[in-house]
């Protein structure tokens, strides 16, 4: 018996169960309402404006309404000077408003980063005007710029300019009074983010410099900066696509005026289909503004190498 347990064979070990592939999809599947729901969100809202863009649709003249092909993309390049006109002050707009916010948000990032007595209450009141409404931001302003009660009538108490002045209303000034309103609330969001982004930085490098003799400004250069590139990149690039698509500033500020000097093409893709009611050339102008918007961004984050190594 001895010699029958010792060539007996152990016993099997048991089989493993195939694992289930259910725990692997429960993620997808909790997820996959909403992600279709965001879909569809996103998605009919595009496809729509598309399908318009090639369609002569507007509700008020019903009897012209139907398939237009590429008219309104000819339209557009050829017999729209409006079209040309709002897409180079739209490029004016993005241009000086990213560039002003950009350093504005720099060097106020870099100035509540450092340690001061009241630096909390410092970075609350240069936060906060990013927590105001685009609506509500145009409302100030329009009460700051009101020729009666606002600041060209105390300007005016002092001997500064005359009464009755109104930038808003004038073509020489409406530009450079609406940038400022728009600095006021944009300049916010790169002093968080840039913010956010020097918390990170070594304080050791700095110490490092400061033995090997470095001044502030090199300091500046060669680690601040790198540090910043992306971070910069990605912000600019953000601010860029709101400036160009701002509507509710410009338009509660001047309506695109006067004489249509603050006219934006997201401003005169507004005006076409609310105002004249001509959705599909108006679709037509949004495809064409899809388009710009998506090349240059392609671009610009290929030119500025964004998540690329620092040199």
């Amino acid at each position: 018996m001895a010699q029958a347990a010792a060539v007996a064979k152990p016993p099997a070990p048991p089989r493993r169960r195939r694992a289930s592939a259910t725990p692997r999809r429960l993620p997808y599947l909790l997820i996959g309402p909403a992600a279709l729901l965001m879909l569809g969100f996103i998605a009919y809202p595009v496809i729509s404006v598309f399908y318009y863009s090639l369609q002569e649709y507007n509700p008020t003249k019903p009897w012209r309404n139907g398939f237009a092909g590429f008219d309104n993309f000819v339209k557009i390049f050829t017999e729209d000077p409006v079209f040309r006109d709002t897409l180079v002050f739209s490029a004016k707009w993005v241009f000086v408003e990213v560039g002003l916010q950009l350093l504005f948000g720099l060097a106020l990032a870099l100035i509540v980063n450092q340690t001061f007595v009241g630096r909390g209450i410092g970075r609350a009141m240069v936060f906060s005007p990013w927590a105001v409404s685009g609506v509500l931001t145009s409302a100030i302003w329009v009460l700051l710029y009101n020729s009666q009660t606002g600041v060209t009538r105390y300007l005016a108490d002092m001997g500064i300019g005359s009464y009755g002045t109104s930038w808003l209303s004038d073509t020489s000034t409406v530009f450079s009074a609406a940038v400022v309103a728009d600095l006021w609330r944009g300049v916010p969001f790169f002093a968080i983010l840039i913010l956010a982004d020097l918390q990170s930085v070594s304080k050791d490098l700095y110490e490092a410099a400061e033995v090997d003799g470095a001044s502030r400004l090199k300091q500046f250069r060669h680690i601040t900066l790198p540090h910043l590139k992306d971070a910069i990149i990605l912000s600019t690039l953000l601010r860029a696509v709101w400036e160009f698509n701002n509507v509710d500033l410009l338009y509660t500020l001047t309506g695109g005026g006067p004489a249509g000097e603050t006219t934006t093409l997201p401003l005169y893709i507004a005006n076409t289909s609310v105002d004249a009611h001509d959705f599909g050339y108006a679709s037509a102008l949004t495809t064409v503004a899809f388009v710009i918007l998506l090349f240059c961004s392609i671009v610009y984050l290929r030119l500025s190498k964004f998540g690329g190594e620092n040199k």
